[in-house]
């Protein structure tokens, strides 16, 4: 790599290379950036900080099915398990799951616990 360097009293301030060099620099860069993403994201699951979602949840969820019932399922739970745990009624899932109710706040951050979701991923 040939570079240019462009100085300023004698101090170094700017370097110049070739565009090809520059593009290589840049994509090395990127190839970084994404190897280091990459190990985070595998630190995360390592630690069970995160989870691998199957395609099928996300597929459902972008299909927007309530995301209470797709969580639900997939946590392998019942509505009465899950009225259970979060100290809610059967009925009052069963009403946010099919739209008839929206919930309280209070509600989808206990739902939210036991699904072992974030409230986001509810709402």
């Amino acid at each position: 790599m040939s570079v240019q360097i462009i100085e300023n009293d004698g101090i170094p301030e700017y370097a110049v290379v070739p565009i090809a060099d520059y593009r290589t620099l840049i994509e090395k860069a990127e190839m970084l950036d994404d190897v280091a993403a990459f190990d985070k994201a595998e630190a995360a699951l390592a630690a069970g900080e995160d989870e691998l979602v199957p395609s099928d949840i996300a597929d459902s969820l972008l299909a927007n099915v309530n995301a209470v019932k797709v969580w639900r399922e997939f946590r392998g739970m019942s509505q009465v398990a899950l009225a259970d745990a979060s100290g809610l009624s059967q009925a009052y899932i069963a009403q946010i799951e099919t739209g008839k109710r929206e919930g309280r706040i209070d509600a989808y951050k206990a739902i939210a616990n036991v699904l072992e979701v974030d409230i986001d991923d509810l709402v």
